[in-house]
């Protein structure tokens, strides 16, 4: 009898036996679906706040060039207290030809025209302002590329312009047309510690707050 009773409960342990495995094997499963569907809605998660921050950068973009345009369309330049008259009346006309395309919205044709400008007159009395309104064309067509060179070039030639600092707004805005954020920092704080008592610093210190 003994050994009939043991004989008969030796499958069914081993079933029981079964049924754990499978039981660990499933609830091992689950676990392993649960993971990989956290690490994929983790991804997914940040690839929206990618698109999220890409979005808020070009609106914020698109915002600095508005209000840039808008200052071109109603006078608002920065700096407006720059000196743009020299005694040589064809160097002046070279000037004054590419600026009335400015002010007339042809923007790439002004920064064309300022470009050659800055090539005839290297060492001209307006060669910070040339290049600053090279620069604002170009960022006014929306060549943000070439924007930055221009601008920044100013900047190394005539540090001590009233235009650097203002050039170094327009640089940043345009670094954030491209997504590029660490540069737009570079160039705020770079406004904020070498121009602290210049208007733009102010502006440039606003921006930087909202770029962190």
């Amino acid at each position: 009898m003994l050994m009939a009773t043991l004989t008969a409960a030796a499958p069914a342990q081993a079933f029981a036996d079964d049924e754990a495995r499978r039981a660990i094997l499933e609830l091992r499963e689950q676990v392993r679906n649960l993971t990989e569907q956290n690490r994929q809605a983790r991804l997914l998660l940040a690839d929206q706040l990618d698109t999220l921050r890409s979005e808020v950068t070009n609106m914020r973009g698109e915002i600095e060039r508005m209000r840039f345009e808008l200052d071109l369309k109603n006078g608002n330049t920065l700096g407006q207290n720059a000196a743009t008259q020299v005694s040589n009346p064809q160097e002046q006309m070279a000037f004054n030809a590419p600026m009335a395309k400015f002010r007339e919205g042809k923007y790439k044709e002004a920064a064309d025209g300022f470009r050659t400008f800055l090539t005839q007159y290297p060492g001209s009395e307006l060669a910070a302002e040339a290049g600053f309104y090279q620069g604002s064309s170009l960022y006014a067509a929306k060549d943000f590329k070439a924007t930055i060179p221009a601008l920044q070039t100013l900047v190394q030639n005539h540090p001590d312009s009233e235009r650097a600092p203002d050039a170094l707004l327009i640089v940043a805005a345009a670094q954030i047309e491209l997504n590029d954020l660490a540069g737009a920092k570079t160039s705020l704080q770079s406004i904020v510690k070498n121009y602290p008592q210049s208007k733009a610093a102010r502006t440039a210190q606003d921006r930087l707050t909202l770029l962190q």
